[in-house]
């Protein structure tokens, strides 16, 4: 009984040990360049059995059991390539040279738009209309962030005086130049204004907060309707 039961076990233990190696090298199907980076696995291996291929692309699977296997090659911006019914046998390595296939990715157009510098924003505006850009408006030398300062650099506008920010556009009043954020109407915009009046010594309005924005001298869209004399918005 003891001499059965010791053959069993030699015959148990050397099953146990039958393996294989499989290696091989990868290149691109179409410059036939090694590929570097390929993962290669061994499908429904357990412990899983993979590698990834070197520099000369080529790879190695060590402790493979021997009978047929499927073995997977996978890398980003290849095609997949599976290989079903690899026969591993105890007697010699098993080498797959593979050739790997570009996949092509479709994606989404990118859509790019031209815009003329100083083109309003507001698709009605037509004429006497000019766009306040948050690049442009570190250059305004003296304006201290002002917005009302900086549009007295346009043709057309001049200050009433340099300690206040009031604007006159082609003569108008600047009690008739409507301000306008995020479209509520704002009366005065200033810090310490007079009453009755359009402007102050201090802007509650600064550049570094602002986003682009539109300053029209005359012939206002429709929606402006209460400016007379000129829209910053």
């Amino acid at each position: 009984m003891l001499p059965i039961l010791f053959f069993l076990g030699f015959l148990t233990d050397l099953n146990a040990q039958l393996t294989q190696t499989v290696r091989g090298v990868i290149v691109d199907d179409e410059s036939q360049y090694p590929l570097i980076g390929v993962n290669v696995i061994v499908i429904d291996s357990d412990p899983l059995i993979g590698s990834v291929s070197d520099e000369k692309g080529r790879y190695r699977l060590n402790n493979v059991s021997i009978g047929r296997h499927s073995i997977k090659f996978t890398m980003i911006g290849y095609k997949d390539v599976v290989l079903d019914d690899i026969i591993v046998t105890s007697g010699k390595e098993v080498v797959l040279n593979i050739k790997m296939e570009e996949a092509a990715t479709q994606m989404d157009e990118v859509v790019i738009v031209a815009k003329k510098s100083g083109e309003p924003l507001n698709e009605m505006a037509v004429i006497s209309a000019r766009e306040f850009s948050v690049y442009e408006t570190e250059k305004y030398a003296g304006s201290r962030g002002d917005p009302a300062r900086m549009a007295k650099s346009y043709p057309g506008v001049l200050s009433s005086d340099d300690s206040r920010n009031d604007i006159v556009v082609r003569g108008n009043t600047p009690l008739g130049v409507l301000w306008r954020l995020e479209g509520i109407n704002i009366p005065n915009p200033n810090h310490f204004s007079i009453p009755g009046t359009g402007g102050g010594p201090v802007t509650i309005l600064n550049n570094k907060f602002l986003s682009n924005s539109d300053f029209f001298t005359a012939a206002f869209p429709a929606e402006y309707s209460n400016g007379i004399a000129g829209v910053l918005t």
